[in-house]
């Protein structure tokens, strides 16, 4: 089946997986409105349309640290127990509405203790209503299967709670770990012996790098502090010179670490161009363990069905390339082999059969 046969409704009912998707970047605009009415915060307003056109907009500078910004709204209704609870819930039931059937999602818990919240009664609270969003989602015959990925700030000095926290709560829905933040003056090794508490527990993490910051992030993550996914890496393209690998993208794509790629997200902070031109679709065909995500959903105003019908419509992606980067993360979800095994052969290719 060629791309452009691909209507929307039929990609919505693809069985997807995400790997990278922001809690406090994928709250409905309603919620924030009716949440910041609660806590008295004020917002750009107060119209539910207007304000995600709002998100979209000021997420689209191009500036990585202005897109960051656009979280203070969000960040300014997740501080009570009430707010998490509803956030987390209803990002679950909004990932089964779009067809996901499983996801990583991932927050820092650190950013959730305005208002008194300890940082483990904010991890259990969230992990409460990602479990009554999973139960509803499943009594609606849309069952998804989210896990959690803590994240520490790069930028402060909460790194290592952060990772001991991932590490307390790993039996308890956490499968995982990563460092967010401003990437640009930030390296991944400055939270080296975070990492090294991660690795000799046995616990997954994936960094954020190659989006703001070029090969040396990459570099860093991956050689030194051992990620086994990385967080964007586009800029991995920086060591590709026309089709040849160099020893960094090459041992990224021969040793299958993961590039949890989000291409609306790259065309906000200017790290592509075009959709048509994004690296996503090169870095497929080189055979990287690509995979596809949003990112932000509020802030991108996005979708996993609108990221995969903009490379159907615009890059020329088949109904096989859709299906390969969602096995390509299954196979590098952060739980265990058995069960990504099983979602990919019980849930994954025959819900593409069923579907196309």
């Amino acid at each position: 089946m060629t791309a452009p046969r691909i209507d929307t409704e039929t990609l919505r009912r693809l069985p997807k997986a995400v790997l990278h998707d922001h809690l406090d970047g994928g709250l409905r605009p309603a919620t924030v409105i009716e949440l910041a009415a609660a806590v008295g915060h004020t917002l750009p307003t107060t119209d539910p349309d207007e304000l995600a056109a709002w998100y979209v907009e000021a997420a689209g500078s191009g500036d990585l640290v202005r897109y960051i910004g656009t979280f203070e709204h969000t960040l300014a209704v997740m501080q009570t127990r009430e707010g998490l609870l509803r956030v987390a819930e209803e990002y679950v039931l909004d990932l089964a509405a779009d067809g996901v059937v499983y996801a990583e999602v991932r927050y820092a818990p650190e950013l959730n203790t305005r208002a008194g919240l300890t940082l483990a009664e904010v991890v259990e609270t969230v992990q409460e209503g990602l479990a009554a969003g999973m139960a509803k989602a499943a009594a609606a015959g849309t069952p998804v299967r989210v896990g959690t990925l803590l994240c520490g700030m790069r930028m402060f000095d909460r790194v290592g709670e952060a990772a001991d926290l991932a590490v307390a709560y790993r039996d308890a829905g956490v499968v995982g770990f990563d460092i967010a933040g401003a990437e640009d003056g930030f390296p991944p090794a400055d939270h080296l012996a975070a990492f090294e508490r991660l690795r000799a527990e046995s616990v997954p993490f994936t960094i954020h790098a190659g989006e703001a910051y070029g090969l040396p992030s990459i570099h860093q993550a991956v050689q030194v502090c051992g990620a086994q996914r990385l967080g964007h890496g586009v800029r991995i393209t920086e060591d590709i010179v026309d089709g040849k690998l160099g020893r960094l993208a090459g041992w990224v794509r021969d040793r299958r670490i993961a590039l949890e790629m989000c291409p609306t997200s790259n065309l906000q902070t200017g790290c592509a161009t075009s959709i048509a031109e994004h690296p996503v679709t090169a870095l497929k065909d080189l055979g990287f363990r690509v995979t596809l995500n949003t990112d932000n959903r509020l802030v991108s105003g996005t979708t996993m069905t609108r990221e995969m019908a903009l490379l159907v419509q615009e890059a020329g992606w088949t109904a096989e390339d859709l299906r390969t980067v969602t096995v390509n993360a299954v196979k590098s979800a952060f739980i265990p082999f058995d069960e990504r095994k099983a979602l990919i052969e019980d849930v994954i290719l025959p819900g593409y059969a069923e579907a196309l």
